[in-house]
């Protein structure tokens, strides 16, 4: 039983490890590059809104983890704007 628990804790903790959503790679994600080159690096967002006008589209898409969220505005496609925020852990 005690190996059961210590397997499922080092499991929990390697995938927390393992997420995209930290400092690092928000620091890959440059103005100018295109949504494609984004989720490449930090997957699918958790959530997404768009909106277009005269000719111009513009989405922002966040990507949220349990410690960290990232937020990134896309102008025609391309980087135009991001965030970083540390979530406080309760």
């Amino acid at each position: 039983m005690r190996i059961a628990a210590f397997a499922l804790a080092l499991l929990v903790a390697a995938a927390a490890a393992c997420s995209k959503i930290n400092e690092e790679n928000f620091g890959k994600v440059r103005e100018g590059m295109s949504e494609q080159e984004v989720l490449s690096v930090l997957g699918t967002p958790t959530e997404s809104s768009s909106v277009s006008v005269l000719g111009l589209s513009g989405t922002a898409s966040k990507w949220v983890a349990k410690d960290a969220v990232i937020t990134v505005q896309f102008v025609n496609g391309k980087v135009r704007g991001k965030s970083f925020d540390r979530v406080p852990i309760k």
